[in-house]
């Protein structure tokens, strides 16, 4: 059985830091790449940040040098580190296996919005 859970998620206020959690069912972590993903208000949902199996990683442009993807194979988790975050960052955010589509599986998502 599939399960994405998120969670972490607040209202923070910019440059502030947040940590997102997501647990995983084992049947997508032991097999997949997985990916942290958001969705703002009227935008497509983007792939923000990505670690492989192995625990190396890649980030998108826009969250470069900002975000932390990490893992614990322990766990069945992945978590993302978010500092000195921006009113852009504003999103829904999910997590699940690289290369997702729309029709896949995917958890509730968790909100951050940073505003002053």
């Amino acid at each position: 059985q599939v399960q994405l859970v998120e969670s972490g998620g607040g209202l923070v206020q910019p440059g502030g830091s947040l940590r997102l959690s997501c647990a995983a069912s084992r049947s997508i972590f032991t097999i997949y790449h997985m990916g942290w993903y958001r969705q703002a208000p009227g935008k497509q949902r983007e792939l923000v940040a990505t670690i492989t199996i192995s625990g190396n990683t890649i980030y998108s442009d826009s969250v470069k040098g900002r975000f932390t993807i990490s893992r614990d194979n322990t766990k069945n988790s992945v978590y993302l580190q978010m500092n000195s975050l921006k009113p852009e960052d504003t999103a829904v955010y999910y997590c699940n296996k690289l290369g997702a589509a729309t029709s896949d599986y995917w958890g509730q998502g968790t909100q951050v919005t940073v505003s002053s």
